[in-house]
């Protein structure tokens, strides 16, 4: 059986042992498949509420399906200690989207729109329409 590979845009953030976090989340995506981290930019909370996060963005060629991979992602989630709902986040890595090739990629309904913290590091790492004027230079990168 011929298991295709695919693509997967991922999102991180922490605001809660970021360092540590992020690490440890690192190492795990990378045993999944060929990685491409962006930078990681110093965005604040949405809300206004809770401390300043780290923000990141992975494109991560896997031969998981997408099913796999959000079990996978959750499942790192929950070992950095992630606690729901709560203004100190551990660990959340969000699938954004997936597919063959990254000129036709199939988004992730759940996360659209896409929030700005997610679309900095993504149009880094990531040539698209959605992220056109997208400005690198607003937040500290780490």
């Amino acid at each position: 059986m011929n298991v295709t590979e695919k693509i997967f845009a991922l999102a991180l953030a922490s605001n809660f042992e970021p360092q540590l976090n992020f690490d440890t989340a690192y190492r795990q995506i990378q045993s999944l498949g060929e990685t491409h981290f962006s930078n990681i930019y110093l965005i604040p909370c949405r809300d206004g509420v809770g401390e300043d996060y780290w923000n990141s963005a992975c494109l991560l060629k896997s031969h998981l399906n997408e099913h796999e991979m959000l079990n996978l992602l959750k499942k790192i989630e929950e070992e950095s200690g992630r606690v729901r709902p709560s203004h100190k986040i551990s660990l959340d890595i969000d699938l954004i989207a997936w597919g063959e090739q990254l000129s036709n990629m199939q988004f992730n309904t759940k996360k659209l729109p896409l929030a700005l913290d997610v679309k900095i590091p993504l149009c880094e790492i990531w040539q698209h329409s959605m992220f056109e004027g997208i400005s690198l230079n607003q937040y500290p990168v780490i």
